[in-house]
């Protein structure tokens, strides 16, 4: 067999590099391309902006003068988000006479495309953003902000944050009615204090579950640790292992009305209980009297390792 020289062997290095790299391209995510798309379409060369007073002259009434992007930014170039850092340059809009196609319109771009644009400035203080639940669930930053209208001047919500949050989470609506629950409804906390609707780590990680226990912590300083002997679910499962985070028709948010029944999900009884000379208040069977009644100290405690007063 013939042995290929140099140019030959050259060639075929420059095909497969080629190759590479279109695979590489159509393998680029659905963020990528949208992302790309946007910088294409954004032609921010100042020769082409006509400035904010020229698009309120059709527009007047999504003015963004009373938002937060109004302000002065770090940006030398914008000394505050005009119409034009979103929607790119307006001079072929404005010399076509509006035509939607020579400027960058949001109306029927869908979640991953209007993202892209928000994440131009955003992308830095919201890392997780791109996994989070809500994008997951194709709902885009304008799902949940108001860019030219809103309701909350701290997060340019559409709507009062309870309000919003509970259009989509009805069965938490209905769980703030409940008897014993988190004082969301009455304005006391809202769900921001507790979640990050940006985050995208999984509920049940064991990052997750550290940062729900210091979100709990935060309030309910009494159950703080760390301890010298741990409740094992605090740390495995977190509080929401025993307690209900938003209502429950039992005492203290519990998950079970009869607090027994909630250490014999663990605490299976063995024969221990039942022998003969057993007291009866250690026989979990007659319920004659609650489990911390003794091991008061149940989420943690530094003096015995079965949680006694």
């Amino acid at each position: 067999m013939r042995r290929l020289n140099w140019m030959e062997r050259l060639f075929i290095v420059i095909v497969g590099f080629a190759v590479f790299g279109l695979t590489t391209t159509r393998a680029a995510s659905k963020t990528q391309s949208a992302e790309k798309s946007y910088v294409q379409q954004t032609d921010t060369n100042s020769s082409n902006m006509v400035g904010s007073n020229a698009c309120l002259g059709c527009h007047a009434q999504v003015s963004i003068t009373h938002t937060p992007h109004s302000l002065p930014t770090q940006d030398s170039h914008h000394s505050s988000i005009a119409c034009e850092t979103c929607h790119g340059s307006g001079r072929n809009h404005v010399r076509s006479g509006g035509d939607r196609a020579q400027i960058l319109s949001f109306a029927g771009q869908g979640s991953e495309k209007e993202d892209s644009v928000c994440l131009g400035c955003h992308a830095a203080s919201l890392p997780s953003v791109k996994h989070a639940v809500h994008r997951e669930a194709s709902i885009g930053c304008v799902g949940c902000h108001g860019i030219h209208s809103y309701k909350n001047t701290k997060y340019m919500l559409k709507q009062p944050e309870t309000t919003l949050c509970e259009t989509c989470h009805t069965d938490v609506k209905i769980a703030f009615k409940l008897p014993s629950h988190h004082k969301v409804s009455e304005g006391v906390v809202g769900c921001s204090d507790c979640h990050d609707p940006h985050s995208g780590e999984p509920m049940q990680s064991p990052m997750s579950i550290a940062k729900q226990n210091q979100t709990c912590i935060l309030c309910h300083i009494d159950t703080a640790g760390p301890y010298t002997n741990e409740h094992p679910p605090v740390r495995t499962e977190g509080c929401v292992s025993c307690h209900a985070p938003h209502g429950s028709p039992n005492a203290q948010l519990l998950t079970k009305a009869n607090p027994n029944d909630l250490c014999t999900q663990c605490h299976t009884p063995t024969p221990n209980y039942t022998e003969p000379g057993t007291k009866p208040f250690h026989n979990q069977k007659t319920e004659s009297l609650a489990c911390t009644s003794c091991h008061s100290h149940i989420h943690g405690s530094d003096t015995s390792p079965f949680f006694f007063k």
